[in-house]
């Protein structure tokens, strides 16, 4: 079966990663994303991965945790770099070979992002896994996603979350809501949908990137997105 996709930017989020726990990481989880994303590059599709770190820190709102928002956020990046190497980890014992990349400089544990370096490495059928956000404040992961989505030339951004798609209203609270098969750019901000936050949105939408939202914990699902079965809600 021919892949879709030749390189691909997947966008987890950290609580896709804690499994069924309160916190931190879930091994069990790990080596599924690992065997999966194994998977599709022995197909030859080229992935970028951007993490998010809300299953370890959550850069929260000053008047509940003290803490400034740019400090807040610079901790959320550090959490998504231990994302990260744990991701790397459990893709290097599946036989991937990685690359770990981040946006602020800690050389013992990865290489500084440059795009040109990330994309030599795609082509040799790396994974790269981008690390510490866009390596500012005030930006999300989404929007690091969408950023090095765009850098790398990526056909598409692949979201994986715990819903198989965009739905009219929460799945998980309505159960009347209905779920888009595929959706343009413009509708989704008419209805305000939340696929992912406006800036990273705005990106995609400005660089004609179409995003796939699909549920990751389903085994197999990253591969029928990547073949272009019906998999999730395509937004383009």
């Amino acid at each position: 079966m021919l892949p879709k996709y030749k390189r691909i930017l997947l966008k987890l989020s950290g609580e896709s990663l804690m499994g069924d726990k309160n916190f931190g990481l879930d091994p069990v989880v790990l080596a599924q994303y690992a065997q999966e994303i194994k998977q599709i590059t022995d197909m030859g599709v080229q992935v970028a991965i951007v993490i998010g770190g809300g299953n370890i820190y959550r850069g929260m709102n000053e008047a509940e945790t003290g803490i400034e928002r740019a400090q807040g956020d610079y901790m959320g990046m550090l959490a998504t770099v231990i994302n990260g190497m744990a991701l790397q980890s459990a893709l290097d014992k599946a036989g991937a070979l990685t690359r770990l990349q981040s946006a602020i400089k800690m050389e013992q544990i990865a290489e500084p992002y440059i795009r040109r370096r990330a994309m030599r490495h795609l082509e040799k059928g790396r994974v790269v896994i981008f690390g510490a956000g866009t390596g500012n404040p005030y930006f999300t992961t989404d929007t690091a996603g969408s950023l090095r989505a765009i850098e790398i030339k990526a056909d598409v951004i692949l979201k994986g979350t715990r819903v198989d798609g965009i739905y009219s209203a929460d799945p998980e609270k309505d159960p009347t809501a209905t779920k888009f098969g595929k959706i343009s750019f413009a509708e989704c901000i008419s209805k305000n949908l939340k696929v992912m936050d406006m800036t990273a949105f705005t990106l995609c939408m400005e660089n004609d990137l179409p995003i796939v939202v699909f549920d990751m914990n389903k085994p197999g699902n990253l591969m029928s997105v990547v073949t272009g079965e019906k998999t999730g809600t395509l937004v383009s």
